[in-house]
């Protein structure tokens, strides 16, 4: 659609010309509801805009993307939309010192989840309404100017079915018939809000009495799908927001600022969250319908804190264009393990970030679409794939790195001056670095070259020279290597730790020291005459961001003592350390599995265990050589049933192992259990298959031809919810057949019905990791058909689709020939298609590494050569 993909370089040039006064947006959304006429459903926009031009007389342009507009007037001249409309965008030619656009608009609503989203509760035909706009779909519900320098206040009306509620950003009431919310403060178009329907509401509140006497109250609220009301623990929701809250007043210093705080839950959502000023919303599945290990728990309150700490880093001060994102997610993502660890229950919160967020990053920072965390953003496509695991979690890792470096209170007080001088304004990257040279005394421009505008990890490794004669270390240094794409070596700040076998058996540490790290070696000198180390670990305690490495004495220690470890954040570390070698193909990946069946069940941090799982399950299905994976997944199995059978009856130990167990189980045997699980006929002390594990048992099943069509349907009887619906069209489409497949890619490719939910859960029943050969005549039909999907669907679908069916299960050499003939062929592709396909095509190449490494790993095809 012309004019759709925003350019930075149009954003600047309106940005200099335009200033925005505000919105008033009028949505009528009684459509939403009844039968339909058999064209998509459409509602009135409303929206007049007020904002002054520094050159009358000059042109520009609003953005909406909408059906039909029946109306725009300028300053009170008529337009004929006809002309001035293209689907994408309003020309505004001639425009006055003061203006005012008024458009009357019919717009879709949403199947994707971009825009206006419209969902019909399956369980009892309700209908749900919410809106997501990053980055820049608000120009799908109202006509505005959509970038987020260009802020203003709003004022929302919404006129909803009879029997709803609706919400906004500010506080609603209903008067005659319409809901009408209060102005907001000047915000960017991507984070206003609309969400309306029957929702199940709950309230509480949060006050707060500061200490020159001034009192905060500030009204709480959650919500959800009523038939989710059953399993809504609200309390805890709100426990978590009050304790943020206190958490972000006592560091801030900076009262939050937008009135109300509701957070909605809601279905068939893309992201994790949004943080829409006073109306956060969040994907549903939050909400947990069957037991959950506390790891869940708390990667929930992560989230809550992450989109919290986005009230002030993004909602309040927010960067000016999308190359400096980081500035609101790279803060949100540190806050939110940052509070995690300062305000919950949740105080291992760091061992969940070392572990499992730092990996996301390590694996983004490898590939070739790998990017400085102030990244150079050309359009809005661009912005799209840019929430990445850069702009999150290295950027979070980098930021605690920062605080190690300039020290805790400069980190905050730099922060805290930064809110007070650009409160309700935008930001770049020097505007951040200015306060923090002004609080640490630092000239952060070296820094910020280093950490902020390279890409690429490095890896640390140490070298231990031990004396001869009295058997101490006469010299420890740290090696510091980076990639030939990427060869910037960083100044880090790290920690150093010995570790020693203790009389008890158990893996202690007895040394550490911090020290700088800089170039490419460098002496540890308060280390020398040391006792000499079983285990040496660099960025002990995770105060840098890096690859670490092992020495040889180090590594044989691993191999046969990870388990004696006592503290968990270092376990956790060298588990990461020994996945990015497994990843590096450095470590055969039958090694890596073997290390998991020996000592992951001794972990006590259920987050680091459920982490081993993915691994582990990751490293047979891509990184071992194919000649061992049956024998590698039985090895996993008969593992994994060993430890569910071991575990403590009822715990979230037994909980995890379990659902490790059903997704290697393939042999008959195994199935057999799942089914007798399912049907009552066995039982595991303490083990309670809920709906949740049912339909987890059920998937593998379907997959390996051991439930068919029939059991499908009736387990959707005995759970006809919105959940049970997704689960059901994921296990469809994982049966072990042509014509199934042919069913699903058809669904997915070639038509736009399923909505955004189904569409993702297709794709996860469609490509299975036992059904290579069933799946296989798709690769060429991928590459024959992405550049149309990404033609014709939205950036969201076609995203999923293009990640999704990308042929990564046939892992052989011709399918990276494939890969590359179609970059060679499509030289002038989109450039964030391109991107997709590139990312693919590396970890492609990176499991055919992996796959080589671990077919010459010795004979011993059952991994005990990693632990010999």
């Amino acid at each position: 659609m012309p004019g759709e993909n925003l350019s930075r370089d149009e954003a600047r040039e309106r940005a200099a010309l335009l200033s925005v006064d505000g919105y008033d947006v009028f949505l009528d959304l009684r459509s939403a509801v009844g039968e339909g006429d058999g064209e998509p459903r459409t509602f009135r926009s409303v929206t007049t805009i007020r904002f002054r031009s520094n050159e009358p007389g000059a042109t520009t342009f609003a953005d909406l993307i909408a059906p039909s507009v029946t109306s725009v007037s300028l300053n009170g001249r008529d337009l004929d939309p006809g002309e001035v409309f293209d689907g994408a965008r309003i020309t505004l030619e001639d425009l006055a010192a003061e203006n005012e656009l008024v458009v009357d608009a019919q717009c879709a609503y949403s199947r994707t989840g971009e825009g206006l989203h419209r969902f019909v509760d399956p369980e009892d035909g309700e209908v749900y309404l919410y809106t997501q706009y990053e980055p820049a779909d608000a120009r799908r519900v109202f006509a505005n100017f959509e970038q987020p320098d260009l802020k203003a206040p709003y004022r929302f009306e919404v006129q909803a079915p009879e029997g709803w509620t609706a919400w906004s950003n500010g506080a609603g009431e209903l008067a005659d018939g319409v809901w009408k919310f209060a102005e907001t403060k000047p915000i960017s178009t991507y984070i206003t809000c609309v969400v309306a329907g029957p929702y199940h509401y709950v309230t509480d509140s949060y006050t707060r009495t500061f200490e020159d006497g001034t009192k905060l109250e500030i009204p709480l609220g959650a919500m959800c799908r009523k038939g989710l009301a059953p399993h809504f623990d609200a309390d805890d929701v709100f426990l978590i927001t009050k304790q943020g809250l206190d958490f972000f007043h006592d560091h801030f210093d900076y009262p939050y600022p937008f009135g109300k705080y509701d957070q909605a839950f809601v279905p068939e959502y893309n992201l994790g969250a949004m943080e829409n000023p006073g109306l956060v919303t969040f994907r549903e599945e939050y909400i947990f319908r069957g037991k959950v290990t506390q790891a869940s728990y708390e990667a929930r309150a992560n989230v809550v804190l992450h989109e919290m700490a986005h009230m002030w880093f993004g909602d309040l001060v927010t960067m000016e264009w999308w190359d400096d994102l980081w500035l609101k997610e790279s803060f949100a993502d540190f806050m939110g393990s940052f509070a995690n660890v300062g305000a919950t229950r949740f105080t291992g919160a760091w061992i969940t970030f070392a572990n499992r967020r730092k990996a996301w990053a390590y694996r983004a920072d490898q590939l070739p679409s790998t990017h400085p965390i102030t990244a150079d953003i050309r359009d809005l496509q661009d912005a799209k794939l840019n929430f990445d695991g850069i702009t999150y979690a290295k950027g979070a890792s980098v930021l605690k790195q920062l605080g190690a470096y300039v020290g805790q209170e400069a980190f905050l007080e730099g922060a805290r001056r930064y809110f007070k001088r650009h409160a309700y304004g935008n930001t770049r990257l020097g505007d951040l670095l200015s306060v923090l040279g002004e609080t640490s005394g630092r000239d952060m421009s070296a820094w910020a070259g280093s950490w902020l505008q390279t890409a690429g990890v490095n890896s640390l490794t140490p070298q231990v020279l031990l004396d001869a004669d009295s058997g101490r270390v006469a010299e420890l240094a740290v090696v510091q290597e980076a990639p030939e794409s990427h060869p910037e070596l960083r100044p880090h700040r790290i920690a150093v730790g010995l570790y020693r076998r203790t009389p008890e058996g158990s893996l202690e540490r007895y040394g550490r020291v911090e020290t700088d790290v800089e170039g490419p070696r460098t002496v540890v000198a308060e280390l020398a005459g040391a006792e000499a180390p079983d285990l040496v670990l660099v960025n002990d305690d995770d105060l840098t961001y890096c690859k670490i490495r092992f020495d040889a004495t180090s590594l044989d220690t691993l191999r046969t003592h990870l388990g004696a470890l006592t503290d968990p954040l270092a376990r956790a570390l060298c588990w990461s350390a020994l996945w990015n070698m497994t990843r590096d193909a450095l470590l055969p990946a039958r090694d890596f599995v073997a290390l998991v069946l020996t000592f992951a069940g001794r972990e006590s941090d259920i987050g680091v265990l459920q982490m081993l799982h993915a691994w582990a399950e990751s490293a047979l299905t891509h990184y071992a050589a194919p000649e061992w994976r049956t024998a590698g997944g039985e090895l996993l199995a008969e593992g994994a049933l060993r430890e569910l059978r071991a575990a403590e009856p009822g715990s979230e130990h037994q909980l995890a192992w379990a659902r490790f167990f059903a997704r290697v189980a393939s042999a008959e045997p195994d199935l057999k259990l799942l089914t007798d699980l399912l049907d009552g006929t066995s039982a595991i002390d303490g083990l309670v298959v809920d709906q949740e594990l049912r339909w987890a048992f059920l998937e593998p099943l379907t997959a390996h031809g051991a439930a068919d069509e029939s059991v499908l349907a009736a387990e959707l009887a005995r759970d006809d919810t919105a959940s049970g619906k997704r689960h059901q069209v994921r296990c469809l489409a994982a049966r072990p057949s042509a014509a199934v497949k042919a069913q699903a890619w058809a669904q997915v490719v070639e038509s736009d019905v399923l909505s955004n939910a189904l569409v993702e859960a297709t794709i996860a029943g469609f490509d299975q990791a036992s059904q290579r050969e069933l799946t296989a005549p798709y690769a060429e039909k991928y590459f024959a058909v992405i550049e149309r999907v990404w033609a014709e669907r939205s950036i969201q679908i076609g995203m999923d689709v293009v990640r999704g069916l990308f042929p990564g299960y046939q892992d052989r050499p011709e399918t990276l020939a494939a890969t590359d003939a179609w970059l060679a062929e499509h030289a002038d592709a989109a450039p964030a298609l391109r991107r997709l396909v590139l990312e693919a095509r590396d970890d492609l190449a990176r499991a055919l590494r992996a796959q080589e490494c671990d077919a010459t790993a010795g004979p011993a095809a059952d991994g005990s050569r990693a632990l010999a």
